[in-house]
């Protein structure tokens, strides 16, 4: 896929729709959207771009608020989820879209091994196969970003060409949604080998408070241990179902 990919996509159909930018685990195929074959090319490219843009906001410390430093990516042109930031909290609402939420970590924290958080889900969408491009919505996705420390160094001031052939980037992905186990580890069926689905809840209403390790987890999908984690980011997906999500995250800490 040409690097002027990620500078504006388009698909003609019945209606023909311009997508500025997509984000690498979100995707579907209709009338609105790229097909699988595309987005899956799509989504590994940007795989590898996300971590850039975390690394153009400005940096968090300590404790991760929901303050103004963060940022929300659209995936759709006309649609995409409203967040609200709220020092302690997110909230989410999702009416058949889907977009995410992102922010920089700062040094301090790129050493971090393991992560916690309260969330809850008041309105769910139905259980989906989290394993299939397309189709593949959840309530709430949260992302923990890492690259090697010389990348991470290195790229703080890089450009998005120079990101765009690094192969170093990895993702955890830890989700609410699907219809699999808990702690069930998935490959990206967008980016095998990159990103990683783990597994903490399945569809369906509730509050919860999470502890996770993110060291344990990233050798269990990837072999290897994490260095620095460069940026988190938060989605919730409802435009495969045309369902609505009513979420909240909050109290998220890395240690």
């Amino acid at each position: 896929m040409p690097f002027g990919l990620l500078q504006g996509l388009s698909r003609r159909s019945d209606k023909s729709v311009r997508l500025t930018i997509l984000p690498l685990w979100l995707g579907r195929s209709s009338e609105h959207f790229l097909s699988n074959d595309m987005k899956g090319n799509v989504m590994r490219i940007l795989s590898l771009a996300l971590p850039l843009a975390l690394a153009a906001s400005s940096a968090l410390a300590g404790p991760i608020s929901f303050g103004g430093n963060w940022n929300e990516q659209r995936l759709q042109l006309f649609n995409s989820n409203d967040y609200s930031f709220n020092g302690g909290s997110m909230s989410i609402a999702s009416d058949g879209a889907v977009s995410l939420a992102w922010a920089r970590t700062g040094q301090s924290d790129w050493g971090a091994t393991a992560a916690s958080w309260s969330w809850a889900v008041d309105q769910s969408v139905p259980a989906t196969d989290l394993r299939r491009k397309g189709g593949d919505d959840r309530n709430i996705s949260i992302y923990f970003v890492f690259l090697p420390e010389a990348d991470a160094v290195a790229m703080e001031g890089a450009n998005i060409r120079r990101l765009n052939g690094n192969p170093n980037v990895r993702i955890l992905q830890y989700v609410w949604g699907g219809n699999h186990s808990r702690g069930a580890i998935q490959q990206s069926p967008y980016a095998p080998g990159q990103g990683a689905n783990v597994i903490l809840r399945q569809a369906g209403t509730g509050s919860h408070s999470e502890s996770v390790n993110l060291a344990s987890d990233f050798a269990a999908a990837f072999g290897s241990a994490p260095e620095a984690l460069v940026g988190i980011a938060v989605s919730a997906d409802s435009d495969d179902t045309d369902a609505s999500i009513r979420a909240s995250v909050s109290n998220l800490a890395v240690r």
